[in-house]
């Protein structure tokens, strides 16, 4: 079975995902690129107009999923096992922000991936991630 990311990822988002309003942007064969456009409804620190760290910890949870899937070239479910957020700085007010998930290795049961999120420059990240994916029908 084949995985067109491209056409899975531009389904209508529900659940979480569509309500933070999480877009499709780019992949590649172990990556996926996804946007969190920015929202009066995620701040986190009204004071400071921040979003919250929870809609950039959905956002790479989801672009790390995906980035699986399509490694794979197949839809294998699965579940976070592992999902380390190192939150470097708060995203700028008013900016989307940009998750790229990737998937460097993938075993029997076990998928590693790790991304970052930024705001508009890769070089001044907002988050970096690392974590795992365990496999729920992993063949013995």
């Amino acid at each position: 079975m084949s995985l067109d990311v491209e056409r899975f990822m531009r389904h209508k988002f529900g659940g979480h995902g569509g309500r933070l309003g999480l877009a499709y942007r780019r992949h590649g064969p172990d990556w996926v690129e996804m946007e969190l456009p920015w929202s009066p409804d995620l701040i986190g620190d009204v004071d400071a107009q921040v979003l919250a760290s929870g809609p950039i910890i959905a956002l790479m949870d989801v672009a790390t999923s995906v980035a699986v899937w399509s490694k794979r070239g197949a839809f294998v479910p699965h579940a976070t096992l592992d999902l380390r957020v190192d939150y470097l700085r708060p995203a700028k007010t008013g900016q989307a922000v940009i998750g790229r998930g990737e998937c460097y290795r993938i075993t029997r049961t076990i998928a590693f991936i790790r991304g970052q999120a930024h705001d508009g420059d890769p070089d001044d990240p907002v988050a970096h991630v690392a974590g795992t994916y365990m496999s729920l029908d992993a063949q013995p």
